[in-house]
């Protein structure tokens, strides 16, 4: 899918933990389930909150451009296509608050600079680690690659298997969601060509 227009950087949606907490006990206590009365569920906010913090939601408190400030600068002008693939996500979906999970495949044609291999990880995890659609995460790793990693090209494809859909309704607990992004050069039927040998290990005509 083409992409264009700005993505977001550094997110403001900051967790009260007080608000979470008794928001989460009001909950359980509609379920039918009082933590005062259940010494399972004693901890349950709490435990809750802390896990939304720490890991569900903590893409928030990332600050993407700094990400890029480990940048290698590219004296050589490589003209390599960079594929990392494999990379682990996990992310909270905002329609029924249930995880998705899977990898991602992100490949980039430097333009002024060199990217670590970390960086391109943990830009995906800190997009993905939001209340966010699969869809978002791939725009806006995409997007950030060419805006903040002056690349030339981005590519980002998503698998991710949604809890939603494999523990409710149709229950396809095997259905696999794939998404693709492109940007820049990528674009182009040259570079569409040039993405699809770096992809699959061929060798160019």
């Amino acid at each position: 899918m083409p992409l264009s227009g700005r993505v977001p950087t550094l997110a403001s949606m900051p967790l009260n933990p007080v608000l979470a907490k008794k928001a989460i006990t009001d909950l359980l206590v509609a379920l039918g389930h009082d933590p005062k009365d259940e010494p399972a569920l004693t901890e349950t906010p709490e435990l809750v909150v802390e896990a939304l913090q720490r890991d569900w939601l903590c893409g928030y408190t990332v600050d993407v451009p700094k990400l890029f400030a480990s940048a290698i600068e590219n004296t050589l002008q490589t003209t390599a296509i960079v594929v990392v693939s494999g990379i682990a996500i996990s992310s909270l979906c905002p329609h029924h608050l249930l995880p998705a999970e899977g990898t991602a495949t992100v490949a980039y044609w430097p333009g002024e600079t060199v990217l670590g291999l970390g960086t391109v990880a943990r830009v995906v995890d800190a997009y993905a680690r939001r209340l966010t659609l699969q869809e978002q995460i791939g725009q806006n790793v995409v997007l950030s690659l060419m805006q903040h990693g002056r690349a030339k090209g981005a590519y980002c494809r998503l698998e991710l298997r949604h809890a939603c859909l494999r523990l409710r309704g149709p229950k396809q607990r095997d259905a696999l969601v794939t998404s693709t992004h492109t940007a820049g050069a990528f674009e182009t039927p040259q570079g569409q060509s040039q993405l699809s040998q770096a992809l699959h290990g061929e060798q160019p005509a």
